[in-house]
């Protein structure tokens, strides 16, 4: 069962989302992705909204750099934005960038794990498929090794602080049938069996288990602070870095027909990145919290699958970077 057609174009069509208001007055905010699309107009947010420091995670410096001086211009405001790099196709790249925010930023308020790739070409990018590399392993490697700086920050002063990562209501368009392999992951990463028209569903579907227990893991940790995770449907929007390789006639007129402006996609971002207790764990949707995620994920094999990612997950980071489990939670 899809998400409801009616109730999507309700969303898109008819329903308009509030505009960001909230204060992250002397915030320190890292946005992954954010060189154009939701990621940008998140980022401009922000600064707008009275964050000191926010940084740009980027592939591209060159790109980042334009995007900083666009931000700068529209807000008004010098010395917030920086441009950092980050290549999620890159193990060493996310370890690098995790390792400056710890010796570098004072203080980490806010991460939005925005970056993403859609591709229907198979290609190799450390031990995986790209896409599940950048939109899933890379991504949630990098989560836990800010989460760290973001509980530094809670402890130290004394607030709540929020990771979060983007997701997507197309995991609702998969059946997912790699969740019966022996291990989902290898499955995933073999070229002879890869169904790349539904790799970036299943991403996401991913992503969104792996989120679920991560919130899991976070409430049952003893180390102090208050962590807020969650997960954000920000709906289709008509300009995303993650299709960028989806330049067909039909696409174009679907963008133009049935998506959101990008501006207003990354509102339900700045939604999550406020917090509140009641967001945690939470798939995030329209500015609120989504009354349901998919039928398959809410199931028992759900709840099974999502303990089967986890486990090759951690399995996996534990060799990418020893001992991040005990240093996590």
């Amino acid at each position: 069962m899809g998400p409801p057609v009616i109730s999507y174009l309700r969303s898109h069509w008819f329903l308009t989302l509030p505009y960001p208001t909230h204060s992250f007055s002397g915030q320190t905010i890292i946005v992954t992705g954010s060189n154009t699309g939701m990621g940008l107009e998140a980022a401009r947010h922000f600064v707008r909204l009275g964050a000191a420091k926010v940084v740009l995670a980027v592939r591209s410096l060159a790109r980042g750099q334009v995007a900083a001086e666009s931000i700068t211009r529209s807000t008004g405001r010098r010395g917030v934005v920086e441009v950092w790099e980050l290549d999620l196709a890159s193990y060493a790249s996310v370890k690098a960038l995790a390792a400056r925010a710890a010796v570098e930023l004072e203080r980490l308020d806010v991460v939005v794990s925005n970056a993403a790739l859609s591709t229907t070409d198979f290609r190799q990018a450390e031990d995986n498929e790209e896409t599940v590399t950048v939109n899933f392993v890379s991504t949630m490697l990098l989560g836990f090794l800010l989460l760290p700086k973001l509980r530094e920050t809670s402890v130290k002063f004394n607030k709540e602080v929020v990771l979060t990562f983007v997701g997507s209501f197309v995991h609702w368009l998969t059946a997912f049938p790699e969740r019966k392999a022996e291990n989902i992951l290898m499955e995933l990463a073999d070229q002879k069996n890869a169904r790349m028209e539904d790799r970036y569903n299943v991403s996401k579907v991913l992503l969104l288990l792996a989120c679920r227990e991560l919130a899991a893991h976070v409430s049952q940790s003893t180390k102090s602070g208050n962590i807020v995770v969650s997960l954000v449907n920000p709906g289709s929007v008509a300009k995303s870095e993650s299709h960028r390789e989806h330049g067909g006639v039909a696409f174009r007129l679907a963008r133009k027909a049935l998506m959101r402006k990008t501006e207003e996609g990354s509102r339900t971002l700045l939604y999550a990145a406020q917090g509140g207790p009641d967001t945690h764990g939470q798939y995030l949707d329209d500015c609120k919290v989504a009354p349901y995620v998919s039928d398959f994920v809410r199931s028992t094999e759900g709840a099974e699958t999502q303990r089967k990612v986890w486990d090759e997950l951690v399995h996996k980071l534990e060799i990418i970077r020893p001992g991040i489990m005990q240093v996590t939670f």
